[in-house]
């Protein structure tokens, strides 16, 4: 076995048995002696080639000193059984490399002068986590002033006020499976979300009803079985109901709506549909049979003002949230009641508009002070 390595690195069968006879069959001696052995070998054959080339005796005695051999390393890392093992060598990318020798550097610096660093990123990282408290939200402002629960909802008396359907069955804990029918922004959304959590304010409510919203614009069959499915563990498992809300259910076909039937049959879930077009026309007939239809009507303009000026006067999702503390907004009765007769109705509409002339005010305002300072250095900071 050794012999034959040594035959495959290129020497002859005699060196290599020579060589595991002279060092005891230790195949990595055995290649160091061939290889020294081989190398004075080359240097006495190139000396006498030299000496008897030359003539003359001083060119003999010039040459007497042999030119050292070509450095040979040592053939340890070729052979796999060795008693050290090889670290590997990993090839990293530049800003790696360049990181590790700043680590270096900063290890050499003075322990005085490390501890004033570190504090100072510790300071920079908490002014970052107040800066990111502070920034503006995303969402709209239509969206952060969603009601939460029932009470807070404004408009719609005929199905929210106490002796009507929503109140007397979650009261009763009776919650049946509805379909909502109203224009835009009349609080369908809104008002399936503050049934749940007007049933987990309810003594017990909070352990009885989970929430699933689903939007028929982007969800099919397959995420209606999951939904249904997990509502079925979750019932056996804990007795938790689940709401099952469908935005937009109008835009089931015919074969994705019979997939409710089974489902509201026996109770797996409580359904609840929004829909802006009409169900006599686009859902079938036993997913209304069912359902209990509720239909919403359009704000009237006293309930927009109403919201317009809940959104102005609160600090924590209202207008004053994504002004922070820069300015305060005052929005007066014309611009109330500008907005709230201009709306058709729609609470959405009313509220993204308030936003937005917030902002444009805001801008117009900076602008404003800008311009008043560059004139006051101008005169001298007056």
């Amino acid at each position: 076995m050794a012999e034959q390595q040594l035959v495959s690195m290129g020497f002859s069968d005699d060196i290599a048995a020579e060589a595991l006879t002279a060092t005891g069959g230790d195949i990595i001696k055995a290649t160091e002696w061939i290889l020294s052995h081989k190398g004075s070998q080359e240097n006495s054959s190139n000396f006498n080639r030299i000496s008897s080339s030359s003539g003359s005796p001083t060119a003999a005695t010039h040459d007497h000193h042999p030119s050292p051999p070509p450095f040979q390393p040592k053939i340890d890392r070729f052979f796999q059984f060795q008693s050290k093992p090889l670290t590997p060598t990993l090839v990293k990318p530049m800003g790696v490399a360049i990181h590790e020798e700043e680590e270096d550097k900063e290890d050499e610096v003075p322990p005085l002068l490390r501890l004033t660093k570190r504090p100072k990123v510790l300071f920079e990282s908490e002014q970052v986590k107040k800066l990111q408290k502070k920034r503006p939200p995303h969402e709209p402002l239509s969206e952060r002033m969603r009601p939460r629960t029932l009470d807070d909802v404004v408009g719609q008396d005929h199905i929210l006020a106490p002796k009507s359907l929503l109140p007397s069955a979650i009261d009763c804990g009776r919650l049946p499976s509805i379909l909502l029918w109203g224009p835009p922004g009349t609080g369908k959304t809104s008002i399936a979300r503050a049934i749940v959590n007007t049933c987990s304010g309810t003594e017990g409510g909070g352990s009885t009803y989970r929430f699933v919203s689903l939007s028929a614009v982007t969800s099919g069959v397959k995420d209606v079985r999951d939904a249904v499915d997990e509502a079925r563990r979750m019932k056996k498992k804990g007795n938790k109901r689940t709401i099952l809300f469908i935005d937009e259910v109008h835009r089931f076909n015919k074969a994705q709506q019979d997939s409710f039937l089974p489902v509201i049959e026996d109770g797996s879930v409580i359904f609840i549909g929004a829909t802006t077009e009409n169900p006599s026309f686009h859902l079938i007939t036993p997913l209304l049979s069912r359902c209990r239809v509720l239909t919403l009507n359009p704000l009237k303009p006293h309930h927009i003002a109403t919201l317009l000026r809940r959104a102005a006067a609160d600090s924590d999702k209202g207008l004053s949230c994504f002004m922070g503390e820069m300015m305060k907004i005052e929005v007066n009765d014309e611009c109330v009641e500008f907005l709230s007769t201009n709306c058709d109705g729609d609470a959405r509409v009313a509220l993204n508009a308030l936003e937005i002339s917030a902002t444009t005010a805001a801008a117009r305002m900076g602008m404003a002070r800008g311009s008043k300072g560059e004139l006051g250095d101008d005169k001298g900071n007056c």
